[in-house]
């Protein structure tokens, strides 16, 4: 008798035992998932249940440097839908029926997209106004507005190379528009739209709006009435000449800025999708050329920084030079005879200027050229710039400096 009775407090102190750890186990365990994971598990859940609504940031003003608005940012809206209100609505045929024409969309296909099994849906991106307006009217359920940014050139295709283009997403796809996207671009807002257990939208439920941020305005060194006429100018050339392409840079002297850049073929960046691919290629910056006898300047700035020459200083040119075994013949292959050095400057004299990129030699000449930065990029605010040709140093020979003083 006194043996059972021994077992039978054994086993209650055991099931007390056993009851007391499960008790300090489960209230360890629930300390821990509510004190110490407690937000992180808070925030997932909230995640797992909620949708965002992407809101685009209106992109800041590009302006030329007297403030002339050369890419603005519109508002337009677009049109969403909350699959979940459609159906609960018991209205969606008549949702798709009375929304398609408007949207010149087809009835059927705009059917499937506002029934599918998702948060929201996309139906049309920066509509018409006049359009907006009449979908409000409808008040059609589950189907929303939202404002959005589209960018808007006001100069058509003025300084359109530069500018460049922005997509329907509100993004800088080329030129400034893209090389400054981060900038101009602002922050994205955010309708955020809550679900249920079975990641269905729960129809009426409170949806969150966090508006957006705009973006940065971003003033030019451009000169809206230089590039105009650096355009008229160009397309005379262009049209003259029935060129393949063409090209026009205005600069500063005296500070390097860029007052005006222009290529032919252009396109108009409001209707880029109108154009070839092909006429969007920034030429300016993208292609490398040879300088031809514009490099008569730097070499002559050479002579003269390093006092090899002055504007008397006395040359002759025959009409060709030999530099080992070629020959180079002089501008419009005649001889200019006895000539100072203003005057081979003022004849673009290529056998004189052959004569004054040997004399000032390899090492001197490459010194000068590599402060002037060729063969680099020049750093300009556009993507795309391909570093100039520049044979190197140590493979150079002397028919390349003969060559490279005049510009070829």
């Amino acid at each position: 008798m006194q043996t059972t009775s021994l077992m039978v407090r054994k086993r209650i102190a055991t099931l007390f035992l056993l009851f007391t750890l499960g008790f300090f186990f489960l209230g360890g365990r629930m300390f821990w998932v509510q004190f110490v994971r407690g937000a992180e598990l808070s925030e997932k859940a909230a995640q797992n249940r909620t949708r965002d609504v992407p809101v685009e940031s209106k992109r800041g003003i590009i302006s030329d440097r007297n403030g002339h608005d050369l890419a603005i940012s519109v508002s337009a809206d677009s049109v969403y839908a909350i699959p979940a209100e459609v159906l609960a609505s018991k209205r969606e045929q008549e949702v798709a029926q009375k929304l398609a024409p408007l949207l010149g969309m087809d009835e059927t296909k705009l059917y499937e997209r506002i029934t599918r099994q998702s948060s929201y849906e996309w139906i049309k991106r920066q509509i018409e106004p006049e359009i907006s307006q009449q979908i409000r009217d409808l008040d059609l359920p589950g189907i929303g507005l939202t404002e959005e940014s589209r960018r808007y050139y006001p100069k058509g295709s003025l300084a359109a190379h530069v500018l460049g283009i922005s997509g329907v997403d509100n993004t800088g796809l080329e030129g400034i528009d893209y090389f400054y996207n981060d900038l101009v671009g602002g922050q994205k807002g955010r309708i955020v739209i809550e679900h249920d257990a079975a990641n269905r939208p729960i129809p009426e439920a409170t949806h969150q709006y966090v508006p957006p941020v705009d973006g940065a305005n971003l003033v030019l060194t451009i000169d809206e009435t230089i590039q105009y006429i650096a355009e008229r100018e160009l397309d005379k050339v262009f049209k003259e000449r029935q060129a393949k392409a063409a090209t026009v840079i205005v600069m500063d002297p005296a500070t390097g800025e860029i007052l005006a850049l222009a290529n032919r073929p252009t396109f108009d960046p409001n209707n880029f999708a109108d154009y070839p691919a092909s006429n969007r290629r920034n030429w300016a910056i993208s292609n490398a050329y040879e300088p031809g006898s514009t490099m008569k300047i730097t070499t002559a700035s050479m002579a003269l920084q390093e006092a090899i020459v002055n504007e008397n200083t006395p040359f002759f040119c025959s009409g060709s030079t030999k530099v080992g075994k070629e020959t180079i013949g002089c501008t419009d292959h005649r001889a200019h005879g006895q000539q100072t050095f203003a005057q081979i400057v003022e004849n673009s004299c290529n056998v004189s200027f052959v004569q004054v990129g040997l004399t000032l030699g390899m090492e001197k000449y490459y010194h000068y050229l590599n402060g002037f930065g060729f063969g680099q990029p020049t750093g300009i605010d556009l993507p795309g710039e391909a570093a100039g040709i520049l044979v190197p140093q140590e493979r150079a020979k002397q028919i390349d400096l003969a060559t490279m003083s005049m510009g070829q």
